[in-house]
């Protein structure tokens, strides 16, 4: 029996859902689980209710149906995410190219008993239509990080710089550290407008730079002083990072005030 998770931002349309899902369950074995009207619950009620499927609204204020589904895509065990979508016509054939799952808004009743079928063939290994949120969604406002068996969301905006360490990404906020798997270059192309790259392994937000020092190299055997090297200072913690040789015309070129 599929469990189902409905996701829309307007009442009406969540009870027009539910009632056509009632329909639906007479030929399809299904449970409405839950119903909730943004993204970030959407988020909390798929960690709660583990539902099979999320039928999930895209234009929503706040977080949008794109960027949840990406956040879901980060799951050891995804939902499948069947879209719902007001798109017009060139959007709505971008979904039908890649052959994945949407309804359009005034749903019918046979078009969603169409989606739930072919979710319920769906193989362990089949793309799902999570990609083609990554490919059409912008930049996510939150980071997904798991800890202790939770799904907990970083805003994007609190980030103040994010450093890769072995197999992990660091992600520094004012508050504390989080963890993430994902690469430091995935993120720098995702979020370049917004972070500075000012090592190899560290990108920083711009907003969170306060300024930059220039520290003395250690003195050598003879007591000459060494070349040194530049540090940013940071808004909302004490650490200060290097910048490497190679990215301080860039760091600097960057920060400028028209820069």
């Amino acid at each position: 029996m599929l469990k189902v998770l409905v996701v829309d931002d307007e009442p009406p349309a969540r009870t027009r859902m539910i009632q056509l899902l009632a329909e639906c369950a007479v030929i399809q074995p299904l449970e409405t689980v839950g119903q909730v009207g943004d993204g970030v619950a959407a988020l909390e009620a798929v960690e709660r209710l583990k539902p099979d499927v999320v039928l999930l609204d895209i234009m929503m204020p706040g977080m949008n149906g794109l960027e949840v589904a990406r956040h879901l895509a980060a799951r050891p065990e995804p939902p499948a995410v069947v879209f719902v979508t007001a798109f017009d016509e060139h959007a709505v054939q971008a979904f039908e190219v890649q052959a994945f799952d949407y309804l359009l808004k005034p749903v019918r009743q046979e078009r969603l008993a169409a989606a739930l079928a072919r979710i319920s063939r769906l193989q362990p290994n089949e793309p799902r239509l999570e990609e083609v949120a990554r490919k059409l969604g912008d930049a996510r406002t939150h980071l997904t990080v798991s800890e202790r068996g939770r799904m907990i969301l970083v805003p994007v905006e609190e980030i103040v710089y994010l450093r890769a360490e072995l197999k992990y990404v660091t992600i520094r906020t004012a508050e504390r550290e989080h963890l993430t798997e994902e690469s430091l270059t995935s993120l720098e192309e995702e979020f370049g407008n917004r972070f500075v790259r000012i090592h190899r392994n560290a990108l920083v937000a711009r907003p969170a730079i306060q300024g930059f020092e220039r520290v003395r190299g250690a003195p050598d055997e003879e007591g000459d002083s060494g070349e040194g090297h530049w540090e940013v200072l940071l808004r909302g913690v004490d650490e200060r990072l290097a910048i490497s040789r190679r990215q301080w015309p860039a760091v600097k070129a960057a920060t400028k005030p028209n820069g």
